[in-house]
């Protein structure tokens, strides 16, 4: 390798693809809600937003992109763990290339549509492998702030989609000006060509070497990971740790497919669920019904005028990438199970009050007028809320919480279904809207309200816990011991004897 990245410069380096990798999620995220009811884009595909199947075909158009990444984060889970976390990231950001290629181009539905498969697929596995690369590459004490700073990142890559979305709906005339949509789509190769040349120069993590037998370099990455941070006892510790794990989940068998559903002396399965529902519950909750739709929503549901929707979009979504420094502070000190309750609890009160407040507006009674600034405010306090606690425990909990040799298919799946609740939200909110209206958040109340006491009862706290600690954390009695008096006897040797070689 030419370049032999040490210290932070290698932990800040691998944090700057990770969070371009996050920002490309934001970009994509909030692409379509900018122009997606413009006249130069809908006329370029003959859609008519005024019917059913017009306002399906815009959900379906949009709502594509996430099966693609469910398609790309499932096929991770079957590769990806033989791959390794660089080359999965690698093959998703030339995959995206061609994506975004197909969709600027576009000037049919089936060609718009194939190109958002492709680009959802390239997504799926950036999306399922970057979380997993900055887990096994951050320290334990601050590991939830990197994963904050890859989440605002996402949310930049929102606001400013969506500001770049609105400074072209300016110029929009009709069909002869699509390239109001199509340039923005094509600028996400700016942020893509970048992830290519960092992937070339940072190493594998050292728990996917140890994981593949590789110690010695496992032991090396380590060293140059926390070069002039740790003495060489410590960096010894750290690795023995690690193959200790390894050795203790290849013992029980764990690393195939049926071992994600196994309860086995690390509760495999139950973590499984975890991570799988921690991902569902976040879309189920509404979010992205905001981010992907806050246009229509303020149009349909609040009655403004399309230039005032664009403008408050864009104000939402600042909000958005705004608040998402807050968590900074909180993650690491807090934790994230009182993040989670606390947020989740007030995102299901604001929903039940938006509903309320909307069907003021969409009854158009006396106060009409006063209960659509409310609800306006409503979505920003929701979208507060959300980024506060949901989306800053929602990417680094999987990651935390899947066994090692499970890490790459868990987190996979986990993703997986992450993007299949997201595609089922953005394909029934138009029409939830235009058919139900305020109902609609009557639902996401009631959805919200139910996360809160599974989460109190299933979900622990991995505040400050080192990746190895939290297989303790779920081992049960009497394993652990078990299982170090025959490490003792058998293994420990073995093990100082790799390490001394080193």
């Amino acid at each position: 390798m030419a370049i032999q990245l040490e210290g932070n410069a290698l932990l800040y380096t691998v944090t700057t693809l990770t969070c371009l990798g996050f920002l490309l999620i934001g970009f994509d995220n909030g692409l379509m809600g900018g122009f997606v009811n413009s006249a130069a884009f809908t006329e370029t595909f003959g859609i008519d937003t005024k019917t059913n199947s017009g306002t399906s075909m815009i959900g379906l158009i949009v709502a594509i992109y996430e099966i693609g990444c469910f398609i790309g984060a499932v096929t991770t889970s079957f590769i990806g763990e033989n791959l390794g976390r660089r080359k999965s990231i690698l093959i998703g950001v030339l995959i995206m290339i061609v994506g975004a290629i197909l969709q600027a181009t576009a000037y049919h539905v089936a060609h718009m549509i194939v190109g958002r498969i492709i680009s959802g697929i390239g997504m799926g596995f950036i999306n399922s492998t970057v979380p997993v690369l900055q887990a096994e590459f951050s320290p334990k004490a601050t590991r939830g702030r990197y994963v904050c700073a890859q989440l605002s990142t996402l949310n930049f890559g929102i606001c400013m989609v969506y500001w770049i979305d609105y400074a072209f709906s300016t110029l929009e005339n009709g069909q002869s000006t699509s390239y109001i949509w199509r340039v923005p789509t094509i600028l996400q190769c700016i942020f893509l060509i970048p992830m290519i040349f960092i992937v070339l120069i940072i190493p594998e993590t050292p728990r996917w070497l140890a994981a593949r037998d590789r110690n010695e370099e496992a032991l090396e990455v380590l060293t140059r990971l926390n070069k002039g941070k740790m003495s060489h006892e410590e960096i010894q510790s750290i690795h023995s740790d690690i193959v200790r794990t390894v050795a203790i989940e290849k013992s029980i068998g764990a690393g195939t497919w049926g071992d994600l559903l196994k309860n086995d002396s690390i509760q495999s399965r139950r973590r499984f669920l975890i991570a799988c529902s921690i991902q569902a519950f976040q879309q189920l909750g509404g979010i992205n019904a905001l981010i992907y739709y806050s246009g229509t929503i303020f149009q349909e549901s609040l009655g403004f005028d399309p230039r005032l929707s664009g403008l408050m979009s864009g104000f939402l979504n600042t909000w958005f990438f705004l608040a998402s420094f807050i968590p900074w502070f909180l993650i690491d000190r807090v934790g994230r199970r009182p993040l989670l309750l606390s947020m989740v609890s007030l995102m299901a009160a604001v929903m039940a009050v938006q509903a309320a407040l909307v069907y003021q507006t969409q009854a158009k009674t006396a106060i009409a007028h006063s209960a659509g600034i409310g609800a306006a405010a409503m979505l920003f306090i929701f979208q507060g809320a959300f980024t506060v606690g949901f989306q800053a425990t929602v990417w680094v909990y999987p990651s935390e919480i899947l066994p090692l040799r499970l890490r790459q298919r868990g987190s996979s799946i986990s993703t997986g279904t992450n993007w299949i609740m997201n595609f089922l939200i953005v394909y029934i909110t138009p029409p939830a809207i235009r058919n139900i209206k305020w109902r609609t958040y009557i639902i996401f109340a009631v959805l919200n309200a139910t996360w809160v006491p599974i989460m109190y009862m299933f979900y622990p706290e991995t505040k400050g816990l080192a990746l190895e600690d939290v297989d303790r954390l779920f081992t049960k009695e009497g394993f652990e011991e078990g299982f170090d008096a025959a490490m003792d006897e058998k293994n420990v040797s073995y093990l100082t004897d790799r390490i001394e070689k080193v």
